[in-house]
């Protein structure tokens, strides 16, 4: 478990050993204090002369250590989802808030996902404050990712020219965003340039409808094509097994934290997903 040998003070532990103890943390939803009293346990259990990092260090590391989601590696192009929630930090429980109304101390943050359409693995993250737009946060996760992509899907929020020209950049072939109600087309049709994603969009959504178009390209349909549901789910699953709230209270730790979270259902998926199908009476 010791670290690499530095000047000074030695590093006992690897970022391995605490990034393994900040996902039992996340996974049992335990303090620092029993999160280090239940990895001793374990190696007690396994019969080791090991001693685990006690709650000072996993707090310290905690800020800066390297954590990588581990995703699965294909040469296929990705099908990417992106879309964004909120975490509360600290503040009232919804009861309070109804009954009395919000106070100053009502602080959130803003996790950004990009999720693969096929495998359902988390493959960048990003945790803002509130105030960052999705497009910009979103064009950055685009970034991250190193391999080819070859479609991409997300709300309105993302119909920004910032977003349009990430994916312009990384030879991304077909995205499906919503424009807004009162979109105008950026780029005239007898244009010398390569035509826009967007303006084709705008294009078929005023041939057809919005409704029709969201139908024919598996933004919002009810079958196997809507991948859109699919990072949906993905943060509703996130919510459900890790909570809706960070216990970190520093921003750096906050990053850590959810890119943990989100290592840790990734390790969950790779591990299997139930087969749903519909049930024929």
């Amino acid at each position: 478990m010791d670290g690499p040998r530095r000047r000074g003070g030695q590093t006992q532990y690897s970022d391995d050993a605490v990034t393994c103890m900040l996902t039992l943390r996340a996974v049992m939803n335990l303090p620092l204090r029993q999160t280090e009293g239940f990895g001793q346990s374990l190696l007690d259990v396994l019969g080791t002369e090991v001693k685990g990092p006690d709650y000072t260090t996993l707090c310290k590391r905690g800020k800066d250590v390297e954590v990588n989601l581990g995703v699965s590696q294909s040469d296929e192009p990705l099908h990417i989802l992106v879309d964004s929630t909120g975490l509360k930090v600290y503040g009232e429980g919804e009861w309070k808030v109804r009954k009395h109304g919000y106070s100053k101390r009502r602080t959130w943050r803003k996790l950004h996902l990009s999720v693969n359409a096929t495998t359902q693995e988390i493959e960048a993250v990003e945790l803002t404050e509130v105030g960052n737009d999705d497009a910009g946060t979103g064009s950055q996760m685009l970034d991250d990712i190193s391999k080819p992509i070859g479609s991409v899907r997300g709300d309105g929020g993302y119909d920004k020219r910032k977003f349009y020209q990430t994916c312009a950049k990384r030879q991304i072939s077909e995205a499906i965003i919503p424009p807004q109600r009162n979109a105008r087309i950026w780029q005239h049709g007898n244009s010398a340039k390569p035509p826009l994603l967007r303006d084709q969009n705008l294009r078929c959504i005023r041939r057809v409808g919005r409704k029709r178009w969201k139908t024919e390209s598996g933004y919002a349909c009810i079958n196997v094509d809507h991948r859109r549901s699919l990072v949906e789910t993905t943060v509703f699953r996130i919510k459900t097994l890790f909570g809706s709230q960070l216990r970190a209270r520093t921003f750096d730790r906050q990053k850590v934290e959810a890119r943990i979270k989100c290592r840790a259902l990734n390790i969950m998926t790779q591990l299997g997903l139930p087969d749903s199908y519909p049930a024929v009476v």
